[in-house]
């Protein structure tokens, strides 16, 4: 069996093992023996293809890392917009209670509603910034 072939079956078996496991940098790795398929298939011997693995696996790895440390962290589900839709919608609040809380109708149903920390309550049109549980968090527009 060709040196070339080895290489491609290590990075089909790392692939594999990162859909079993949801580690993103074993991708990384299977680039870097990807690459040592490549030198193998150019003729490169097997210390050139292992140094090519390493230093191509070692680089996208560390370069992976770099990217995502420089990334602002995700959001929580209840205040991404990606998970939930009613992030950044707006409703009116007529009126609020002494303890900052409210009801208001919104998609056809009333919903018990909160301040954001720190904002006025003031009646008007506010904006959807958080969902925690059936409560909406709001802030004034």
């Amino acid at each position: 069996m060709a040196e070339s072939t080895l290489w491609w079956l290590l990075a089909g078996g790392l692939i594999a093992l990162e859909l079993l496991t949801g580690t993103f940098y074993l991708l990384m790795l299977s680039l870097g023996v990807a690459g040592a398929a490549i030198a193998a298939h150019l003729g490169a011997s097997v210390t050139v293809q292992l140094v090519v693995a390493a230093v191509l696996g070692g680089g996208f790895v560390v370069a992976w890392r770099s990217y995502k440390k420089h990334q602002p962290p995700a959001l929580p589900a209840g205040a991404n917009r990606d998970v939930n839709l009613d992030i950044g919608e707006t409703l009116h609040i007529d009126a609020w209670n002494e303890d900052g809380t409210s009801t208001a109708k919104y998609r056809g149903a009333l919903w018990n509603v909160s301040l954001r920390t720190g904002a006025a309550s003031s009646p008007g049109p506010h904006r959807i910034v958080e969902v925690v549980g059936s409560r909406l968090v709001v802030e004034k527009l």
